[in-house]
C-alpha cells in the first residue's frame, strides 16, 4: 500500500512537471512569435495577429482607392459648379439678346406693323426659328447679324448643358464609388477591431506596443544632405509626429499614410498627389541604398503604403488604424520603391 501510494504521487509530481515545462515552453515560443504544438491559445493569437495585419494591409490598399475616388469626386463637383455658372452666363446672354430684338419688334408693332422674321424670331420655342434659317434672308444686315449671334448663343447654351448635366452624371458615379471603399474600409477596420478586442489584455498590449521613437529617439538628420524642400517636408512632417491615424484624411489633426506625404510636401510647397500610388511617380526613383531624408518609401508590391525616409535606417509614417504617427524602421515591411520628389 505505502509503495502503491509513492508510485502515484512519484507520478504526479511528473506530470506536474511536464506541465509546467510545457507552459514555459509555450511562453517562450509565443515570446518568439511562434506558436508550440497544442498551445491552442498561443496559436489563437498568433493567427488572430497574422489576420489583423491582413486587414490593416487589406483596409489600407481600399483606403487608398477611397482616396483617388474622393479627389476625383471633388474634382467633379467644382467641374459641375463651374459647368453649372456657364449655363447660367449663356442664358443671361442669349435673354439679354432676345430682349434686344424685342424691343425692335416692339418698335415695330408701335409703328403699325411687325416684320414677319422678328415675329418667327420670338416664337415660344427658340428651336423652331433656329431651324428656319431662310428667315435670315428677310431682315437687314443689322438684323441678320444678331440673328446669327443669337443662334451661335443658344448653340452653345445647349453645349454646356449637356456637359453640365454630363459631369453630373459622373459625379454621381464618383459618389458611389467613394461610398463603396467606405463601406469596404469600415468593414474591414470593424472586424480587426473585433479580433483584437478578443486578445488577452497582454497580448493586445503586446499588438498596440509604441516604437522606440515614441520615447523620444529621433534619427539624427544632420550627417545626410538634404535639400531645401525636402527638408521643408521633413520638418513638417516631424511637426506631425504623435498625430493619429484617420484613414482618408490629410491633416492638420489626423492623416493616413499618403495624406501625411502630401500634407508635408505642400509646406514645402509641392504638390504631390493624393495616393500612394501616384506619388511613386511624382519624382526620380532611387535605390533604397542612396535614400536620404524627405524622400519617400513605398511599401508592399502594390504601393499601398508610403513613408518618409528621415535617416539613420528609420522613416516616419502613419502606420494603421489606432496607431499615431510615429518612427519605425526602415525594413518594417517589404519596399517596392524610394522616390526623391
Amino acid at each position: 500500500m505505502v509503495s502503491h501510494r509513492r508510485a502515484t504521487q512519484s507520478g504526479l509530481g511528473r506530470s506536474t512537471r511536464i506541465t509546467v515545462l510545457s507552459a514555459a515552453l509555450a511562453t517562450a515560443a509565443a515570446g518568439l512569435g511562434a506558436a508550440p504544438a497544442g498551445a491552442e491559445p498561443h496559436e489563437s493569437a498568433a493567427v488572430t495577429k497574422s489576420e489583423v495585419d491582413g486587414l490593416y494591409a487589406q483596409a489600407e490598399r481600399a483606403t487608398q482607392q477611397y482616396d483617388k475616388a474622393d479627389e476625383q469626386a471633388q474634382r467633379l463637383r467644382h467641374q459641375v459648379s463651374e459647368a453649372q455658372d456657364g449655363v447660367a452666363r449663356g442664358q443671361e446672354q442669349l435673354n439679354v439678346m432676345r430682349g434686344a430684338l424685342g424691343a425692335l419688334a416692339g418698335a415695330q408693332y408701335r409703328a403699325g406693323a411687325i416684320d414677319p422674321s422678328l415675329a418667327l424670331l420670338l416664337s415660344s420655342d427658340p428651336a423652331s426659328y433656329l431651324d428656319k434659317a431662310a428667315a435670315l434672308a428677310q431682315l437687314g444686315d443689322v438684323r441678320a447679324g444678331e440673328l446669327h449671334r443669337i443662334e451661335q448663343a443658344q448653340r452653345e447654351l445647349t453645349q454646356r448643358r449637356a456637359d453640365a448635366t454630363r459631369k453630373l452624371a459622373e459625379l454621381r458615379s464618383s459618389r458611389t464609388e467613394v461610398a463603396r471603399h467606405k463601406r469596404t474600409v469600415e468593414g474591414k477596420l470593424a472586424r480587426a477591431r473585433r479580433l483584437l478586442d478578443a486578445l488577452p489584455s497582454g497580448q493586445r498590449a503586446q499588438y498596440d506596443q509604441v516604437s522606440r521613437s515614441d520615447r523620444g529617439a529621433l534619427p539624427e538628420l544632420g550627417a545626410l544632405p538634404v535639400s531645401g524642400r525636402a527638408a521643408a517636408a521633413v520638418a513638417a512632417a516631424r511637426s506631425a509626429l504623435g498625430k493619429p491615424y484617420v484613414w482618408g484624411a490629410n491633416g492638420p489633426s489626423g492623416f493616413d499614410c499618403s495624406g501625411l506625404m502630401q500634407w508635408a510636401y505642400a509646406h514645402a510647397g509641392v504638390s504631390l498627389p493624393r495616393t500612394s500610388q501616384e506619388q511613386r511617380y511624382a519624382g526620380r526613383q532611387i535605390p533604397l541604398s542612396q535614400a536620404q531624408p524627405g524622400d519617400l518609401v513605398v511599401y508592399r508590391s502594390d504601393a499601398s503604403h508610403v513613408a518618409m525616409y528621415m535617416g539613420n535606417g528609420q522613416v516616419l509614417h502613419a502606420p494603421y488604424p489606432g496607431a499615431r504617427v510615429r518612427y519605425d524602421p526602415v525594413g518594417m515591411m517589404p519596399v517596392s520603391s524610394v522616390t526623391r520628389v
